[in-house]
Formats: structure tokens, sequence, C-alpha cells
């Protein structure tokens, strides 16, 4: 089963978690000392990620902190898990990956979502409503345009130094938004690796309804999800427990707080309310984790069974040290 896997390319999404009791620049920090790390064990991307007002995530300028990725590396692609183009003009964002690319030829990506902002207020901060994904598709045309040169909503405008410029372009999507990608022509990114049955449906149609563009010749899958390699496989578990406790606190009090300690946290299991545990366990279930063989087969028969092109890796945990043998264990797997 490890064969897919090992032909298979292996990137990498950081969300630039905070800390609990660490100021938010040190994770930012962290994220560019990690993409050194990756390009080191030979991952093919390092992506970062976009989020407004949450404090347990510090990464709120995706192509700034690409910027400083890109700047801080010299081989691997850099890019972004994504920029969310309803938050965005258009324009604005082909200017900015233009800028990127410029600066850095050949090794820029433009990953996009459809998301907004969190909660009302956020959303009215970014001039944006809980309906401007609708105009995805319209936004994700106009964009592309300004790279080929061939859109249309204001023909007097042209990208400053994008157009004429290719970057690869993927849309992060769940099923719905596979149609989305498929209709545009672009990459897909999809996961997470749990629901793996829907995700399958979702590429299947992706496929079959990919019309060829300008900016790909051919359907491109990034199946995405995460993993935790530690060396046993109850070490591994223990790297999830940070992020799992992060999401049962956002879904009861409304905001993502930063990591605490596996420690605190197992402390904490027996006095968690009903509906904490609820949405902990939730989080917990279903993650890939394990030894290293355990998640070289696992992710193997994922590629397998979905056909994918590459895989996209994400993981959060609040030990640093605990985090970087998780990918240095996934780089060794992947070979195997």
């Amino acid at each position: 089963m490890t064969s897919a896997l090992r032909t298979t390319p292996l990137s990498l999404l950081d969300r630039s978690r905070t800390r609990e009791g660490r100021e938010p620049g040190e994770a930012l920090r962290d994220t560019v000392r990690l993409a050194g790390l990756a390009e080191e064990l030979g991952y093919h991307r390092f992506w970062v990620s976009e989020h407004h007002s949450v404090p347990g995530v510090a990464g709120s300028a995706p192509t700034v902190l690409a910027a400083a990725v890109a700047a801080a590396t010299s081989r691997i692609r850099v890019g972004t898990g994504g920029v969310m183009l309803p938050n965005h003009r258009p324009l604005v964002v082909a200017e900015q990956f233009g800028v990127l690319e410029s600066l850095f030829p050949g090794r820029i990506d433009m990953g996009l979502g459809r998301s907004v902002g969190f909660t009302d207020g956020i959303r009215r901060a970014l001039g944006a409503d809980k309906d401007a994904t609708r105009d995805f598709a319209a936004q994700l045309a106009e964009l592309t345009g300004y790279f080929t040169g061939d859109q249309r909503v204001h023909p007097e405008v042209h990208a400053q130094p994008a157009e004429g410029l290719r970057v690869p372009v993927f849309v992060l999507a769940n099923a719905a938004g596979a149609r989305l990608a498929a209709a545009a022509g672009l990459a897909l990114v999809i996961g997470d690796l749990r629901g793996q049955d829907r995700m399958l449906d979702a590429i299947e149609r992706y496929r079959a309804e990919f019309r060829p563009s300008p900016l790909l010749a051919a359907p491109y899958v990034v199946i995405a999800g995460t993993a935790a390699v530690a060396e046993t496989t109850a070490a591994a578990r223990r790297l999830l427990l940070p992020e799992a406790y992060s999401l049962a606190r956002s879904r009861t009090q409304g905001v993502f707080p930063p990591l605490v300690p596996a420690e605190e946290i197992e402390a904490l299991e027996p006095r968690m309310t009903a509906r904490e545990r609820e949405y902990y366990t939730a989080a917990l279930e279903g993650q890939l984790h394990g030894t290293e063989d355990e998640v070289a087969a696992e992710l193997g028969a994922v590629v397998e069974r979905t056909g994918a092109d590459e895989v996209l890796v994400t993981t959060s945990t609040y030990d640093r040290e605990a985090l970087q043998d998780s990918y240095r264990r996934l780089a060794r797997a992947a070979r195997r």
C-alpha cells in the first residue's frame, strides 16, 4: 500500500497556531522556520492560511507570510491554503500574487477558498456578508482573467505585474465546491481524510466535469487532512489533543483559543462539560495518526483509493519539537 504514497508529492500546510503564554509573532516566526525544515526534508509545497480575528491563529495575511517563507527558502514551492477570495477584490489578489511570482519565479502557488469571516462583526469589518460566497465563481473568473489577460469585468484594467504570468491556481473545496473547480478548469484541494466516501464522490464528479482551461489542461487532485506521527500510536494521538480541545472550546465558547499543552488537557478531561466532551471526542475521531508504518499504510491506501496527484498534510500541536519530529517521521514514512 505504500508504493502509491512513495511516488506521490507530499506537501505541508501550516496555520500559524498560537500557543498559550506566547505572543502571536512567535507563531509566525515558527511558521517560517518550519518551512525551512520542510524544504530540508524534501516536501513539495509549503502553504500558509488566512484567518481573521482568531486568537488561536496568527496568520491573518497569507500573501505577506508567503513572501517571508519564500525569502527564507530557496527550492520548495510556497503558497496559500488559502486566500479567502470573498474577503478580497480579485484585482488586489492578482497584483499580490503577481508580485510574489515576480520576486520568486516558478515557486508560487495561489490556493483560493470561499469562506467568509467567522462572525457578523468580522464579516462587516472585511466588507463581506454571508452571501458573498455566491459570487465565488465570478470572482474566480475575474481573478484568473487578470493573469491570462481575458478578464472582461473591467476591460480597461490590467493587473501588473500579474498579466502574462503563470501561477498555478488551486481551489480549496468541499463536495459542492469541487464542481466550481471543475467548471473553472483549476486544480482541486479537498479533505478531510475522515470523510473518504464523500471525498471520493466529489473527486469523481470533479474529474468527470473538468473542463480544460488556459491554466490547467487536465484534472489535478490534492487530498488534504491532518496526520500526526510519533514513536507510538498513543504518542501520536496525544499530539492531536491541543487542537481538538481548541475546537471544542470554539464550539462551546465562540472563540478559537491558543493551544495549550497536552498534559493540561488530559487533566481537564474529567471536568469537561458534556457538550465540550462531545465536540472534543468528535474532533479526535478518525484523525490520521500513528507510527511511521501505520501512517504510511493509511495514507497509501487513501492515495490508491482516490488516485490523488498529491497529499497536503497539516498538524497543529503545542509542542513544537514534537511537531517537527512528526513531520520528519512523515517524510521518512512517505519514502518507504
